[in-house]
Parts: C-alpha cells; sequence; structure tokens
C-alpha cells in the first residue's frame, strides 16, 4: 500500500519499502513506503495550506462530510477487521468490535463539535468595563500530528483523527510501522467520501524519523500520541522547543484488586478476560493481582481453570480468544519480563511458555512481592498474571500506589462504601467498581496520572483540547450602560 500526500497515494521520494507482516505467521502481506525527510517536509506544507482550507469550512459542511466517512467505513467493517486481524494478530471478534468502535466515535465527535459552544463574560464586575461585551469562541489549532499505537490503531486514532478534523485541524496521521495497513486503508476511504486531501495524510516509516520530524517542526501546531512512556518523555522533550500542545496517553501497570466479600466466579472473570483481552496488549488491562490473603489460593485456582478453557489459535478464527502479539520481540520481551521475576523469588505456575512465533501462553505467578519489579513501574505488555496477596485496605494501597504509573484500576467487593473508599485512595485516571480496569467508554475522560500521561482524550474533553479560546471584546457598545 501507498502512503497519502495531499490526496494522492505516493511511494516514498527514495522508493524505499518496509515489509508488513501477518503478526500470528510472519508472513509477508504487504509493503508500505519508507518515507524521506523530503516526503514529510512536503506533507507539512502540505498540512499548512490545510488547515485554512479545512478550519474556514463551515461546521455544518465538515459534519456533512464527516458524517459521510463513517456511513462509508460502517460499509467497510469487515473488510477493516480482517486486515487489522491479519497484520497484528487481534482476534477478528475483537477486530471487527474495534472497527465498530471507531465508526461511533468519529459520529460521535461530530456530534459534539456542532455543539461546541463559547462563552460571555459578564462585564460589570469591573469598574471602567460596564459598557463593553466579551464572549469566546473556539478555533482549531492548527496542523497536528496524530501518532497512533499498535494495539489499537483504529480506535485510537479515532479519537485523535475525529477530534482533530471535527474542529478543523488538518491532520497527519502516523501509524504504527508494524501495523499501518489498515490506518492507510481507513484514511483512503475518508478522502473519497470527501475530505479534501491537504486535511488529511497519513506518512509511514520509523517513528525516529517520521515522529521526530513531526514532533521537532515549528509548523505542527499539536501532536497526540499513545505509546509507550519512553517514547512520549521523549516527545515531551522535542516538543518543547516549540512549545507545541502534547496529549501523552502512556504506559499503565493497572491494579486488580478483589476482596474476600467479592463474587468468585465474577472476580475470576473479570481477571481472564481482563488480561487475555488483544493478548494482554492493553494498557489499561490489569497487570498487577492484589487478591485478599484469605481467598487468594481459591482465586488461583479458579483462574487457572479459567485459563485452561481459553482457545489458543489463528485470529481469524471465529472461536479463539487469544492471538498472537504484535511480532516476536514482543513475545521476547514477555519472556524477559516474566524470567527476571522468577529470578526475584516468584514462582510460576501456569504457563511461562512461548508456543509460537508470537505467541506468549497464559502465564500465573505467585509468591509475588512488593518489592519486586513486576510490584512496581515494570509493566508487562502480555498475557501475565502476577498474583500478589493483602491483608488490610492500608496495606493494599500503599501497594497499589506503588508504582509511576496511574491509569485505570479494578476494584471487586461486596461492600460498596469500601469501593468507593478504596477508590478513592487509589492514584488513577479511572476505577471499574466491581469489574476489571480494562474498561474504556467513548465518552469518558480517558488518561492517567504520573508517568502515564498528559490529558484527557474522550468525547466530552477532547474537542476542547484539539481548540484554543479566542476573546472577543466589544469595546463601549452597550449604549447607556
Amino acid at each position: 500500500m501507498k502512503m497519502f500526500i495531499d490526496g494522492k497515494p505516493v511511494d516514498a521520494g527514495n522508493k524505499q519499502t518496509i515489509d508488513v507482516l501477518n503478526s500470528a505467521t510472519q508472513e509477508k502481506i504487504d509493503t508500505v513506503p519508507m518515507a524521506t525527510v523530503e516526503d514529510i517536509q512536503h506533507a507539512v506544507n502540505i498540512a499548512q495550506k490545510g488547515k485554512k482550507l479545512w478550519g474556514a469550512t463551515p461546521m455544518y459542511a465538515r459534519a456533512r462530510i464527516l458524517y459521510k466517512c463513517a456511513d462509508v467505513l460502517e460499509s467497510h467493517v469487515e473488510e477493516l477487521a480482517v486486515l487489522l486481524s491479519t497484520e497484528m494478530g487481534k482476534i477478528i471478534r475483537e477486530a471487527r468490535g474495534e472497527v465498530d468502535c471507531a465508526v461511533q466515535i468519529l459520529r460521535a465527535y461530530v456530534e459534539k463539535a456542532k455543539h461546541l459552544y463559547g462563552e460571555t463574560m459578564p462585564t460589570e464586575i469591573q469598574s471602567g468595563c460596564a459598557k463593553d461585551i466579551i464572549f469566546t469562541r473556539r478555533e482549531p489549532l492548527g496542523a497536528v500530528a496524530c501518532i497512533a499505537p499498535f494495539n489499537y490503531p483504529v480506535e485510537l486514532c479515532m479519537h485523535k483523527v475525529a477530534s482533530a478534523l471535527s474542529a478543523g485541524n488538518s491532520v497527519l496521521v502516523k501509524p504504527a510501522t508494524d501495523n499501518p495497513l489498515t490506518l492507510l486503508r481507513i484514511v483512503e476511504l475518508m478522502l473519497g467520501a470527501g475530505v479534501p486531501g491537504e486535511a488529511l495524510q497519513i506518512i509511514t516509516g520509523p517513528g525516529p524519523v517520521v515522529g521526530r520530524y513531526l514532533v521537532e517542526s515549528d509548523k505542527i501546531d499539536a501532536v497526540s500520541f499513545t505509546g509507550s512512556t519512553e517514547v512520549g518523555q521523549g516527545i515531551a522533550r522535542a516538543a518543547a522547543g516549540t512549545l507545541k500542545h502534547i496529549f501523552l496517553e502512556l504506559g499503565g501497570n493497572d491494579p486488580f484488586i478483589v476482596f474476600d466479600d467479592a463474587g468468585m466466579e465474577l472476580a475470576v472473570n473479570e481477571c481472564a478476560g481482563g488480561r487475555i483481552q488483544n493478548a494482554g496488549q492493553t494498557c489499561c488491562s490489569p497487570k498487577r493481582f492484589f487478591i485478599q490473603n484469605t481467598i487468594k489460593d481459591r482465586f488461583v485456582e479458579l483462574l487457572i481453570e479459567r485459563l485452561k478453557k481459553v482457545r489458543k489459535g489463528s485470529p481469524q478464527d471465529e472461536e479463539t480468544e487469544l492471538g498472537a502479539m504484535i511480532n516476536p520481540k514482543a513475545v521476547q520481551e514477555v519472556r524477559r519480563q516474566v524470567e527476571l521475576t522468577l529470578s526475584q523469588g516468584a514462582k510460576c505456575i501456569y504457563g511461562g511458555t512461548v508456543s509460537g512465533p508470537a505467541y506468549y501462553d497464559p502465564t500465573v505467578l505467585v509468591n509475588v512481592t512488593p518489592e519486586m519489579d513486576i510490584s512496581g513501574s515494570m509493566e508487562v505488555f502480555g498475557p501475565v498474571f502476577p498474583i500478589i496477596g493483602f491483608d488490610t485496605e492500608e496495606e493494599l494501597i500503599a501497594m497499589a500506589n506503588n508504582t509511576s504509573f496511574g491509569l485505570n484500576a479494578g476494584i471487586l467487593t461486596g461492600d460498596i462504601k469500601r469501593a468507593f473508599r478504596v477508590a478513592a485512595a487509589l492514584e488513577c485516571g479511572s476505577v471499574v467498581i466491581n469489574g476489571s480496569g480494562n474498561y474504556r467508554n467513548i465518552d469518558q475522560p480517558h488518561g492517567g496520572r504520573k508517568l502515564t500521561g498528559l490529558g484527557r482524550e474522550g468525547i466530552c474533553c477532547t474537542l476542547e483540547e484539539m481548540t484554543q479560546t479566542k476573546a472577543y471584546i466589544l469595546k463601549g457598545v452597550l449604549a447607556g450602560a
């Protein structure tokens, strides 16, 4: 596939390409251009024209085009889901759900943008201003770089693209290098539905080249990034030179908390489902499992029984529950993290094996203590279940907050007062009560504290971040005031 610059499908200026592989089989399925600096520079210059053209397009006209985009994407859900499942290893049912969610996201941002109001300020509170009128309007930021992650490329990129376009910005998409095909196809469909080529472009290539140029460019007004904390920190440093807006949704090491009065069946199912989804490659999936000691042994026993029933196989098989990870390198990183945890004193009682080029089996670790890396700030992006026992609320809260991350959390208990008490004490962005923290509604303000990033993303708030407020002052217009 080709990238899209100025509405046209193009190769890299030097014709170099990057192979895209089937995650599950590691077979080559396509190539994409490896953009040169000159390619990126050209796209950025086009985006300058695009932000003026699209920003001057009335909201009703933008809405008409973007609603048509949603309709077109909806008619291609199955095609896009198969492509996503193939290039990423996500099971087909999850891929289908992700593409469908992206369509909902696009429609919702457009509807919200149609009702993005300014404010009128009272002037009588300050002497000398009583005859004035002050009101505000929301205006686009300009050119926005949307840097998508590999794990939920369609859904998470659509939060960025839909909000930016709805608000009148021009957009440059930088997809993940491992799985760019689905986003390339989505951009192609949206261009075909009427989005101007100057307003929406997609550039493929390695992050240190494409991403770095976009972040450092003084012609890019904002960067929205979802990915690792390490890369996010680099973006923050690089963006500081131009003081551009940055929105960062980064790593997590989310606690999953089960008290001894919780429903055991619900707790086990939420535990397994929250971690198995997307082969464990989810920022807000539970990654540290705090189980009250009075029920810990029984919980682990039931969890293993549940994991034994997990069906692993081809991502395109409708019955598969556990698909492939993004690439063999990711599998080996999870393997290294598990081996490190075992060397620190933990014990593997289930799984711990690599069963294919990009498959890692569900793994249960016990004898995990608060001092181990996995209990603190080491994020494991795979289907690993480190079990940590606790006795009291106070002990639990101290351990749960002992991390540099703070994205989501899940609490299971029959005591609603305790649930709210613990939720209030947790240092994170969202808490799911009686469920896994692996939860994201398109409306909620998604994001976290500490090294989890900056800002919030969701229908309720992202349009504000994709716009800037301008105040208009009509001086002395109120006669007789």
